[in-house]
């Protein structure tokens, strides 16, 4: 159900599933995509495959007298497969309220849109009420091709070391108009 049948609001505004369900949720979309390395299998589980939250630790020394201290930070989640100081630096770069550390509003909110932005029902027929057999095949092959084609995970890098995803440089098509900027491959129009 998307919405409380009381007060109308949406599901995620008055209970979050448990980090397991969600682990559990991502890992099944995740499973049979190029991005199943991001997954893991359950110990004497039933074979599901779970999103292997990468969790990042950080400790900083505090030295303030004989004894030093240290402050950890614990982020619930950080990119993957990135060095602790890029990710650092990427942490950095979010506003100080979304950042997900252990705990806080930023952690709840980060849960929060993942439950918004990838429903169950989405993702698995058996979570559509009312589908009929020619409907359940329909969306079993709608999620296998949706998992092939569109899935997609960010990557993160600095600028000019960008990932894997880049494409060579092309000549210029010289049948643009001289007088007007040229597009992006985004479609904003770059500055000269």
């Amino acid at each position: 159900r998307k919405i409380c049948k009381s007060c109308r609001c949406s599901q995620e505004e008055h209970s979050l599933s448990s980090e397991l369900d969600d682990d559990r949720r991502i890992g099944r979309l995740l499973s049979d995509s190029k991005y199943s390395w991001l997954t893991a299998r359950l110990k004497g589980g039933d074979g599901a495959r779970v999103y292997k939250r990468n969790r990042m630790i950080v400790t900083n020394p505090n030295i303030s007298g004989k004894d030093p201290t240290f402050d950890t930070i614990t982020y619930e989640w950080a990119p993957p497969g990135l060095t602790q100081k890029l990710a650092m630096q990427y942490m950095e770069l979010l506003p100080k309220e979304l950042q997900p550390v252990a705990g806080t509003d930023g952690a709840w909110q980060r849960r929060r849109r993942l439950a918004r932005q990838l429903p169950l029902h989405d993702q698995d027929p058996a979570q559509c009420r009312g589908l009929t057999e020619g409907e359940h095949k329909l969306m079993e092959e709608f999620v296998k091709k949706y998992k092939a084609e569109a899935l997609g995970v960010g990557e993160v890098a600095l600028p000019g070391q960008g990932g894997g995803g880049k494409e060579e440089e092309k000549p210029q098509d010289k049948s643009i108009d001289p007088g007007r900027a040229p597009e992006s491959p985004n479609g904003a129009l770059e500055s000269t």
